[in-house]
């Protein structure tokens, strides 16, 4: 439940700092969801900043994602979109039927999608993401976003191939890497098949601690070794698979190992203000746009295991749920 691991608490202070690090670095983006999530601002502005994002198509491009940049749509774009316009409680209706039209025609042979589709320009992506001519679909990309779907209730076409293919590659996991199994999670949190999932997170969870993708004691860090590929630091923690108490993942771990995970993540508040981003660096403008992006889904995370001193706001206001 909520607040089971609320020792100590975030003070107003720190969530004063972390305000004033977003209205001084992030994208109107991610100034308005702030502003939705703690200030008790209007869904319609953050729904206004995202549709900047919207392509003719009926994806989304234009660097939502800091890791891709360029106009064309992408599927990480899409997988960001769907978590932002969750967040308001707004994944219903004709954009959301453009959408999966979209994710229909841009689909692998297997009806899944890729990490990312090769570009006719060469638009900038991190190297992290290489680009391939005939790339494979993805669980890190195409679990994300039909978990968020299913768990709005959306029903399209596409989703009977592409929930099909989740399925598979997660029943069939015997070697992932972290950001992979964030995308099983991001999928079983919001499959139709709740005992079907239950059990396939069990599994899944076994492995995560088997293979020491989780770093379940952050005092100890040098024991958990990053992902081959990753960069130095680039590690995860109990919070970063269980990011709502909800989660299937969140029983993965003990309550000891969740409360250290969140002190953790309490404590790296930097004194900007805002929290880092641990994954590679690799152009400056990728980097400054990450941060609040990071800033905000820690205090998300924190708000949802009761971590806030307050009700969720650094000022008075009413407070929007999830």
């Amino acid at each position: 439940m909520p607040g089971d691991e609320a020792s100590p608490l975030i003070s107003p202070t720190s969530l004063a700092r972390a305000e004033q690090f977003i209205w001084l670095t992030a994208r109107v983006l991610e100034q308005r969801r702030f502003a939705f999530h703690f200030l008790g601002g209007d869904a319609d502005a953050v729904d206004t900043a995202l549709g900047s994002y919207l392509n003719g198509d009926g994806g989304y491009g234009h660097a939502l994602d800091p890791d891709l940049r360029g106009p064309l749509s992408q599927p990480l774009h899409t997988a960001h979109a769907l978590r932002v316009l969750d967040g308001l409680g707004r994944c219903a209706g004709q954009r959301i039927e453009r959408l999966c039209r979209h994710l229909t025609r841009v689909s692998t042979p297997d009806g899944a999608l890729p990490v990312v589709f090769p570009t006719p320009r060469g638009y900038p992506a991190a190297p992290y993401h290489p680009m391939h001519d005939d790339p494979p679909g993805e669980l890190l990309t195409t679990g994300p976003v039909v978990g968020v779907l299913h768990r709005n209730r959306v029903w399209h076409a596409w989703l009977f191939r592409a929930t099909d293919f989740c399925w598979d590659r997660v029943e069939s996991l015997r070697q992932a890497h972290p950001y992979e199994v964030q995308g099983a999670v991001a999928f079983l949190d919001g499959a139709p098949d709740r005992s079907r999932a239950a059990a396939a997170a069990d599994r899944l969870g076994r492995l995560v601690r088997e293979r020491r993708l989780a770093v379940l004691d952050p005092g100890r860090r040098e024991e958990y070794p990053p992902a081959p590929g990753y960069a130095p630091g680039e590690q995860l923690f109990p919070h970063d698979y269980a990011r709502r108490p909800e989660s299937l993942a969140r029983s993965w771990f003990t309550d000891e190992e969740m409360r250290r995970s969140l002190d953790f993540l309490a404590a790296e508040q930097q004194p900007d203000g805002g929290w880092p981003v641990h994954r590679r660096a690799w152009a400056p403008g990728s980097s400054l746009e990450r941060r609040p992006i990071a800033t905000l889904e820690a205090l998300l995370t924190l708000r949802a295991y009761g971590r806030l001193a307050a009700p969720g706001a650094t000022r008075p206001g009413p407070v929007r749920p999830r």
